[in-house]
């Protein structure tokens, strides 16, 4: 038959247990190394469901100690959660952590453990004798509070049973197959009666089977619980910590416990593994796993003697050996904040999206080209995900109407003519979070309609070298800018070096969000673990067969002014940076440019783990709703088509200048010229009827 596996405890120590544990070793203990007494706790065994891949992901088989471990009398678990008691050790030095007898130390624990055992057993005529204490656990420490550094080694005490305990008929499986959703409801509702030491959860306790259902009771009622029930109608339950196939560490000494009630004899019980703390939702199964084990009977050598026993925690390599927590960053205040800024995304993958890669979030660099309301928000919401590296860049100065709608300014920045826009939104996102490397580059990009002075030229080529090296150290560029020319440059550059270009603009009531496709003729790699099939994505301008030109020039006060309703920016912003991570977590991973547009259908394929990775969204405030837009390439388009792609690549910054200089070049360099003449000769070519032209008006 096969042999029961035990999950081991594995240590959760809260960061407030080592503050506790510094008062305790200045004001109490000192040098004294003595043993003190501590309690810690452990719950049963949680999984989290994977939406990417539907399987259930274990949360571990934790025993915990938090602020209150040192108050052994009035310390009280927390709902579900069972109380142990152990025992801590806290040497003077390092040297004495490490060369301590630790063999000597953890039989002795185990003796005085299997003792207390032992006693309990011989006690038991009693029906009613309260259970002992079956698990206990032996800590060591060495607080280095110089560097605030504590050096820690767990040891769980566990005995063996010689021979090990089988799995016999009918195995090990689901408790909802054997009980019914119904017997494990009422389990758990007389549960909630049956409190345990210090109102925690009982650890363990006992079941059968009756004429109206199941009943429960305690441990240390055994003889009056089972008395008149039939062997298979009982059953030993335990609180289980592990939330894995096999059952956690605590029934190795519940086992030994009820077999030293019958030494040498052989044993079979039915176990029930409770782990059901919460009501299963939906067509979500009972988590509680129900089998029979047996004990052939023990060797006649360890009758009455102290079973091997086992339970030295494992570190984070998988090796015998101690830990260490390092909580002098903790005492930074901006390393601090570098730990407390992220809470939000880890509670997001621990409960809800276990495969969610922030690391890849956080290490995307991100080029804010705008700094103005778009790229206030944007940059917010950036920080929002954990992005560490953002540059904005913005030509223009704080004005007084910026700070109620741009969130990086404030009435000070407008002063004295204004302080310059990427920079100051810069030094703003570092006053949020000390630990964002943020940074301002004042630049006026060129644009297509807008000639450059000849005194101008070398600055214009510089920016122009400038820009193109931002690009080169950046993952993801936002285009923020308001207006549709100063878009252009940044469009050839990003499809040039195929970054990742998102790009927002805003209408009175109206907002595009899109995502740039990739330059013509580019795959991903190979060895990519999708491969898309969708026509090449198009970009700002492809909709277009008009060239960017000059729409600054001569315009009225509400045409210089971005005149939208005030929520429209934070909602097209927020959709801009959610698009950008949808894309990181898309399957296609390192290659996310290429991943394949989608339309927001549950079933549809191609979702990251975040959901719908779209080409477009409009979304539209008036009536409160938005679509999702699928665009090709055009092969003519001024800003992606392979013609200006490759003029810029062979001629550089003059190319770059004839755009700027020359009207209809961009027209003539994509073949629009030719397409406007075609159109018209088609429209010249028409046979009009006059007498339909004519009417009364």
């Amino acid at each position: 038959m096969p042999i029961v596996q035990f999950v081991p405890f594995s240590s959760s120590v809260h960061p407030s247990f080592w503050h506790e544990l510094t008062k305790l070793k200045i004001d109490v203990l000192k040098l004294d190394s003595s043993r003190v007494p501590i309690t810690a706790s452990y719950t049963a065994g949680k999984t989290v469901l994977d939406r990417e891949t539907g399987n259930e992901i274990g949360l571990g088989c934790h025993l915990t100690l938090g602020e209150d471990a040192f108050k052994v009398d009035a310390s009280r678990p927390a709902k579900h959660a069972t109380k142990i008691s152990g025992t801590l050790i806290n040497f003077n030095t390092i040297e004495e952590f490490k060369s301590s007898d630790k063999a000597a130390l953890f039989n002795d624990l185990a003796d005085k453990f299997w003792s207390s055992v032992s006693a309990a057993a011989t006690s038991s005529s009693s029906t009613t004798s309260p259970p002992p204490q079956l698990n206990t656990f032996l800590l060591l420490t060495f607080a280095d509070l110089k560097k605030y550094k504590y050096y820690y080694w767990f040891a769980f005490p566990a005995f063996m049973a010689s021979p090990p305990w089988e799995i016999a008929d009918p195995g090990w499986g689901l408790a909802e197959d054997a009980f019914g959703r119904e017997g494990l409801e009422g389990v758990r509702e007389q549960l909630g009666g049956l409190e345990g030491q210090d109102g925690g959860a009982e650890g363990s306790f006992l079941v059968r089977r009756g004429k109206e259902g199941y009943e429960v009771g305690r441990l240390g009622e055994w003889a009056e619980f089972f008395a008149d029930v039939p062997e298979e109608d009982r059953v030993v339950a335990f609180l289980d910590p592990s939330s894995t196939l096999n059952p956690g560490w605590p029934l190795r000494n519940l086992l030994s416990h009820l077999s030293s009630l019958q030494p040498g004899k052989p044993l079979a019980l039915n176990i029930l593994s409770w782990r059901d703390t919460e009501l299963p939702t939906g067509n979500k199964r009972w988590a509680s796993r129900y089998g029979r084990i047996s004990l052939p009977g023990a060797t006649a050598e360890l009758e009455g003697k102290r079973p091997t026993a086992v339970g030295w925690e494992r570190n984070a390599a998988g090796k015998l050996g101690g830990r260490m927590a390092d909580l002098a960053p903790m005492m930074d205040p901006t390393r601090l904040a570098d730990q407390a800024v992220d809470l939000n995304l880890k509670l997001m993958r621990w409960r809800i999206l276990p495969s969610l890669d922030l690391e890849k979030v956080s290490s995307t660099r991100c080029l804010l080209l705008g700094a103005g309301t778009l790229g206030c928000y944007v940059a917010r919401t950036l920080m929002g995900w954990g992005v560490r590296n953002i540059t904005l860049v913005d030509s223009g100065k704080v004005s007084f109407s910026n700070p109620v709608r741009q969130p990086l300014f404030d009435f000070e920045d407008c002063l004295d003519g204004g302080k310059p826009k990427a920079a100051c939104a810069a030094e703003h996102l570092k006053k949020i979070f000390p630990g964002i490397n943020a940074r301002g580059i004042e630049m006026a990009i060129p644009m297509p309609g807008h000639p450059i002075p000849p005194s101008e030229v070398e600055k214009v080529k510089s920016t122009v070298k400038e820009l193109e090296e931002l690009y080169d150290t950046h993952d993801a560029v936002f285009l923020l800018m308001d207006s549709r020319e100063s878009r252009w440059l940044p469009t050839v550059l990003g499809t040039a070096k195929n970054k990742y270009v998102m790009n927002a603009a805003l209408g009175f009531d109206t907002y595009l969000v899109m995502r740039h496709g990739p330059r013509q003729g580019t795959a991903p790699p190979a060895d990519a673990p999708e491969q898309p099939t969708h026509a090449r994505l198009g970009c700002y301008y492809c909709n277009d067969i008009v060239a960017p030109s000059d729409s600054l020039t001569d315009r009225t006060l509400d045409q210089m002014c971005t005149v939208t309703r005030p929520g429209l920016a934070p909602i097209a912003a927020s959709t801009a940076v959610e698009l950008l991570v949808s894309m990181i977590q898309h399957p296609l991973g390192y290659t996310l440019i290429f991943a394949p547009p989608s339309s927001g259908k549950d079933d549809e394929e191609g979702h990251s783990v975040l959901g719908a990775v779209p080409h477009q969204l409009r979304g539209f405030l008036a009536r409160f709703n938005s679509m999702t837009i699928i665009g090709a390439a055009y092969d003519r388009c001024t800003g992606c088509s392979d013609l200006v792609v490759k003029a810029y690549e062979k001629d550089g910054f003059s190319m770059i200048q004839r755009a700027c200089d020359e009207t209809g070049f961009l027209e003539e360099l994509t073949g629009l010229k030719e397409l406007y003449k075609e159109s018209e000769a088609a429209m010249e070519a028409v046979d009009w009827d006059e007498d339909d032209a004519e009417g009364d008006f």
